[in-house]
């Protein structure tokens, strides 16, 4: 800016043909521009001496205005005085030329000063997250680093936090929504660590934060903390949980840090009222030893120590066995026959539930066949589908080739589908189980009762056979209440000419009191516990001597 038009226009000579220049005559008009689109500009020349707002007022308030204030300046004069150039850098200047004005000087400080902003843009965007202002990820682990060399005497603790299921919050309410509690989650980090910690803003709602440990931990400070967010942003019903690792060894690496601190904190979800975990021993033993299963599950599923046990189904009027479900059993050389409960959540987290699936699948195949070789009664067998299985692979494909193999019907294996599946992608669900029913199998909603749309989804599900959850059945002590849900659902059940499966039967009373609802079928430890498959066969060998 200008406000000779003779020295304006020799300027935008020399500039056009590399730039596009936008000219004023004065501080304010410039400032009006400015404001306008500061984002479209990337520098600004300036003469100190002009109408209605000098430069030097002009630097001033482009210094004040954040938005404003990121623009370099370079300030046009003809006066060799220090003093003029001292009080136009302490105004916010970056830096000078003189006039008459050079051409090659000109395009090379111009060049420059938008080389360094750009670089300094590049610089600022790796180091801090656009949205918050915190940290980034990379940034913070660099910084935290920087820290524990620098203080190697102080006790420090790492947190980091999660938001229970944040993608809802964009769903409903929009992600102006999710944006606007995100920094406000930032703006509490910094209101808490200010001259005492550093924070930083991992990915979607991941935060953490390093701070020295001077007090001990409350879930009513984590508690007042989620209300005071929730209060900040807007917001209802909020919940997140922290993890604190405090940091010991400062030879792990402060990206395994912040892990094991989220793992904490995801140690606790679906805990009402419980806010805050450490990461202590007994998490860092499970750590480990998942690892350790994740280390030996592609070598123990290629050496066969996947193994299935099969548990009786009783027809309850006469007690005869009418069908197995197939348990999977992993007998490791060394840790011994190991319980689902300890390898499956693990498969369905990291994706090898469909390759093992699959496995179980062929083991029951071939034991049908042998059983058809061997003229032992036909009883189907039932197999689980994970809900990896229906998205993640061609299942029907998959199904037919092992029917063909082992020269099977495909009613003599029943498909368990876990009742919460059906509620992800009810659509492709329904389509996958229309089109395997159409081929044979035999459907079976497993775990029924344990989901919050199961009337809803029984409505509209094809499928055979209902499964209730065992927590329906373990429920002690026994209320009418509860007696007569059960007996609605079986009569509806019926109604749909559904047959009904009672899971997890352990006592004679349970067992009668299913028969007084009008429950046909029932498997559990009071009749029969899982078995190996040898053991099963004589089990039908001895019930088909039996019934001669």
């Amino acid at each position: 800016m200008e406000d000779n038009a003779l020295n304006r226009g020799l300027l935008c000579a020399i500039l056009t043909p590399h730039y596009e220049v936008v000219e004023a005559e004065n501080g304010l008009e410039a400032l009006n521009r400015l404001r306008q689109d500061a984002g479209s500009f990337s520098l600004v020349l300036l003469d100190i001496v002009m109408p209605v707002m000098d430069g030097y007022e002009f630097l001033r308030v482009v210094r004040d205005d954040p938005e404003l204030s990121p623009i370099p300046v370079i300030v046009t004069t003809q006066n060799d005085g220090e003093s003029e150039e001292v009080e136009a850098l302490s105004c916010g200047a970056a830096d000078f030329v003189a006039k008459p004005y050079k051409t090659q000087i000109i395009l090379h400080r111009v060049a420059n000063i938008i080389h360094l902003r750009e670089t300094a843009a590049l610089v600022n965007e790796f180091q801090y997250d656009r949205l918050t202002g915190l940290y980034s990820k990379a940034f913070f682990c660099r910084q935290v680093k920087e820290l524990l060399l620098q203080n190697p005497d102080r006790k420090y603790d790492i947190i980091c936090s999660d938001i229970v299921n944040f993608k809802l919050v964009n769903d409903i309410f929009g992600a102006s929504a999710g944006d606007r509690l995100l920094k406000t989650i930032g703006q509490n980090y910094m209101d808490n660590t200010r001259d005492r910690g550093i924070c930083g803003h991992f990915l979607a709602d991941r935060f953490a934060c390093i701070i020295e440990h001077n007090w001990e931990y409350t879930e009513d400070m984590f508690q007042e903390a989620c209300a005071r967010i929730n209060a900040q942003s807007q917001t209802r019903n909020i919940v997140m949980k922290w993890g604190v690792y405090r940091v010991e060894d400062r030879d792990v690496p402060v990206e395994q840090m912040c892990d094991r601190a989220i793992l904490a904190a995801r140690s606790i979800k679906g805990q009402y009222k419980k806010y805050f975990a450490y990461y202590d021993d007994v998490l860092r033993s499970k750590l480990l030893q998942e690892q350790k299963i994740v280390d030996s599950m592609e070598s123990a599923l290629a050496d066969g120590e996947f193994e299935i046990y099969l548990q009786p189904k009783y027809r309850i009027r006469d007690r005869r066995m009418v069908g197995a479900e197939a348990l999977v059993r992993w007998n490791h050389p060394e840790w011994g026959l190991q319980s689902p409960a300890v390898f499956i959540p693990l498969f369905e987290r990291n994706g090898f539930i469909t390759r093992l699936d699959q496995s179980v699948w062929d083991q029951a195949c071939a034991v049908l066949q042998d059983w058809k070789k061997q003229g032992l009664p036909d009883l189907p067998i039932s197999v689980n589908v994970s809900r990896a299985d229906i998205y993640h692979m061609d299942l029907t494909d998959t199904l037919s080739g092992l029917m063909r193999r082992y020269g099977l019907n495909p009613s003599s294996l029943h498909l368990e589908i876990t009742e919460s599946a059906y509620t992800e992608n009810p659509q492709q669900i329904i389509d996958t189980v229309s089109h395997l029913r159409e081929l044979g199998y035999i459907v079976e909603m497993d775990d029924f009762g344990s989901g919050y749309s199961s009337l809803h989804m029984l409505c509209k599900m094809p499928v055979d056979i209902l499964k209730l959850d065992m927590k329906f059945i373990q429920s002690e002590p026994a209320t009418l209440v509860n007696q007569e849900i059960m007996r609605f659902i079986i009569n509806l059940a019926h109604l749909m000419s559904l047959d009904v499966v009672a899971e997890g039967v352990e006592t004679a009373e349970q067992l009668d009191r299913l028969r007084e609802i009008g429950c046909e079928y029932v498997q559990g430890y009071y009749l029969a516990k899982p078995m190996p498959v040898k053991e099963f066969e004589q089990l039908i060998k001895k019930e088909s001597c039996d019934m001669r």
